[in-house]
């Protein structure tokens, strides 16, 4: 359940930034995105013919305390507000843009914190809207794709990450993490007698040890290697989205920014200095999968401010949110 112990709204005076005037082709986000509160009861209506996304911040980062991990990321979503506030407006006035605050981590209680994440993902699910959630750690994914889950019922979710680690450990005694949760997802869907659909990108063999690539593979898990960016094998990418994305209904698409090689991506907890340009070949496989019409659920994980350099992280991460606001109003990125 969400209490006010749990969450925090949004603000209104945290959407500022430059004005260059009030008429449509002068807007900027800041301008045109509302704050509502969970606390507060229904979602307001969309119009219709309108389309609806919801940002969601979870500021938390105990999943990657307990994975040994550099913490930090739980003022991710706060410097994601920040660095998305001046994009200009490229989307129509019948796309509306909601900031509906942050789910917090209390006391350390992680899994209680995914489950009221995930609550809250299936309420702004139900209300007609795309979850846009704004990391924090990757322990983001448990709560956030079980909300799909429970809401896409009998239909097949399937789950994409770009990422250079599987995140498929089995948890230890400290419990959950932020590299367990595609294992929990995967037991999920033992239980329930569904399939686990898992593409992981840009995975790095130097990042995840022979018994994490066991482990995917009796999950029947799918991935291409960082590699396939690097040596620009389009036919390889394509091949493996296309196939994956043919599988399944629903998409829970989530990207960590230690994908990223660290000059783009010195922001993360764990940097990859090998790891994938934010460049051409990413943008067509990110595109690929953002117009397809079946992301339903999407997030930025592990962006740690206190590590970031001239906010490039960040600014990364903000990138990626446009390319998804683009593509669910149904606008041209360039």
């Amino acid at each position: 359940m969400i209490t006010k112990d749990s969450y925090q709204p949004t603000a209104a005076n945290v959407w500022t930034g430059r004005i260059d005037g009030t008429t449509p082709d002068l807007l900027r986000w800041h301008q045109v995105i509302s704050v509502v509160d969970l606390l507060q009861g229904a979602l307001p209506v969309l119009p219709p013919q309108g389309k609806g996304i919801i940002l969601l911040g979870f500021a938390c980062d105990e999943g990657v305390r307990r994975n040994k991990g550099r913490t930090g990321a739980v003022a991710g979503p706060a410097a994601l507000r920040k660095a998305i506030a001046n994009f200009p407006v490229h989307f129509s006035e019948q796309t509306v843009i909601l900031d509906a605050g942050d789910i917090l981590c209390v006391d350390g209680e992680l899994e209680n914190a995914q489950q009221v994440l995930s609550e809250a993902v299936h309420a702004i699910l139900t209300a007609g809207y795309l979850p846009l959630l704004l990391g924090g750690g990757h322990e983001i994914t448990y709560g956030h794709a079980s909300g799909l889950r429970r809401f896409a019922g009998r239909q097949k979710v399937g789950f994409i990450n770009f990422d250079a680690h599987f995140d498929i450990r089995v948890p230890e005694e400290a419990g959950a993490s932020s590299g367990t949760g595609f294992w929990q997802l995967s037991q999920d869907c033992k239980q329930s007698g569904t399939p686990f659909n898992y593409l992981a990108l840009g995975i790095q063999k130097n990042g995840n040890t022979r018994q994490l690539f066991n482990i995917a593979g009796e999950a029947d898990a799918t991935y291409v290697s960082a590699d396939a960016f690097h040596l620009q094998d389009k036919d390889t990418l394509f091949a493996a989205i296309q196939h994956f994305l043919g599988q399944v209904d629903k998409v829970y698409l989530t990207t960590c920014l230690d994908v990223f090689a660290a000059p783009f991506a010195p922001g993360v907890s764990a940097t990859a200095y090998n790891g994938i340009m934010p460049g051409g070949l990413f943008l067509q496989c990110y595109r690929r999968i953002l117009q397809s019409g079946k992301v339903a659920a999407t997030d930025i994980a592990e962006l740690n401010p206190s590590l970031d350099i001239d906010n490039r992280t960040a600014k990364l991460a903000a990138s990626l949110i446009f390319e998804i606001v683009m593509a669910y109003s149904g606008e041209e990125p360039f």
